[in-house]
Parts: C-alpha cells; sequence; structure tokens
C-alpha cells in the first residue's frame, strides 16, 4: 500500500508517548473512558468499545499505518462507527483482547491521553500526547516519565493485547519499574 492509498480516508495523527512510574494523583473521574479494545488477529484492524463517564457507549472500528515511527509518530488513522449488530458480527472474529482506563487532561494547547491498563497488563501507565499541526515536537512530558516509547512496537496496542504477565513484569523491569502484583 503506498503512503497516499493510506492516507485517502485517514487523520494524521503525530503523536508522542512516555511511560510513567505510575498514574498521577488528582486525576478527574470525570475524564475517565472504560476501554475494551480487540486486535483482529492477521489484520491491522481494532474494535473498540469506549464506555465514558455517564455509561454511554460507542463502538468504532479502526485501522491505522504508520507513516513515521521516530518521535513524533506519524499515523494515518480511519475510523468506522458501528451500531450493535455489526459490533456483533465483528466480535465473532478471533482477536486479542486489552483493557484500559483513559483519562483526557487538558493540556491548554494540547491534549494529552493517560492509559492505566488492568488485567495481565496492570501496573502499566502510559502518557500520550497529541501534537497536533504544529511544528513543535519536543513536547515534553506533561508527567515524570520514566522513558519515551513513542518508538518502541512493544508498547503498541496490538503488541500489548498479546503480552502475558511474565513478559510485562520484564518489560517494565527494564524501565525501573515493579510491577503491580496481578489482582
Amino acid at each position: 500500500m503506498t503512503e497516499d492509498a493510506s492516507l485517502k480516508y485517514s487523520v494524521v495523527e503525530r503523536e508522542r508517548r512516555w511511560l510513567l512510574p505510575g498514574p498521577p494523583s488528582g486525576l478527574d473521574p470525570a475524564t475517565a473512558r472504560r476501554i475494551h479494545d480487540r486486535y483482529l488477529r492477521g489484520t491491522r484492524l481494532r474494535l473498540r468499545a469506549v464506555t465514558s463517564y455517564d455509561g454511554r457507549t460507542t463502538h468504532k472500528l479502526g485501522h491505522k499505518v504508520v507513516l513515521d515511527a521516530a518521535p513524533p509518530a506519524r499515523i494515518a488513522h480511519t475510523s468506522i462507527y458501528l451500531d450493535d449488530a455489526e459490533r456483533g458480527l465483528l466480535c465473532a472474529l478471533p482477536a486479542d483482547r486489552l483493557t484500559k482506563t483513559r483519562y483526557l487532561l487538558d493540556l491548554g494547547d494540547r491534549v494529552a491521553a493517560l492509559d492505566v491498563y488492568d488485567g495481565d497488563l496492570l501496573g502499566l501507565v502510559t502518557c500520550e500526547v497529541d501534537l497536533g499541526d504544529g511544528d513543535d515536537v519536543t513536547q515534553d512530558p506533561p508527567f515524570a516519565a520514566l522513558a519515551e516509547v513513542t518508538g518502541d512496537p512493544r508498547f503498541a496496542g496490538a503488541a500489548l493485547a498479546t503480552t502475558r504477565r511474565h513478559e510485562l513484569e520484564a518489560l517494565l523491569a527494564g524501565h525501573g519499574i515493579v510491577a503491580a502484583p496481578a489482582g
């Protein structure tokens, strides 16, 4: 696929992602979104259910193409919103799953997404900043970060969905984090 074809119906996102030692204090629960992802095996497709603080759930099918992984990452992202019947059909396909709680943080000129993972990924906290269209690619992490993981494929959603507990513990230990006990 050429870059032009992957961009035809996509939004190009420029983002940076960091690994945090844990969730910062003072997160506003009203910004929390519960996310259930299903990465359809053998594809670059992600089926996502997002439940907002007020209980409303949105279902969408996403497709991401990495155009440039070096910080800041450039990703062509296409989303299709689904109704319950469409989602039900796609849920029958084999998939790897992950769940997390996402907090949206207003940084003034940018928005950060802080993800707190659970299940086998309990103890993993990442922060992603959308750089928008600006020229500034030197965005500092909004919190004390242990490492930038923008270009590290092990921290991509599809890879995390297949990461088992012992693998996460080793991955986090490499950054000086002791993973929380599995619950």
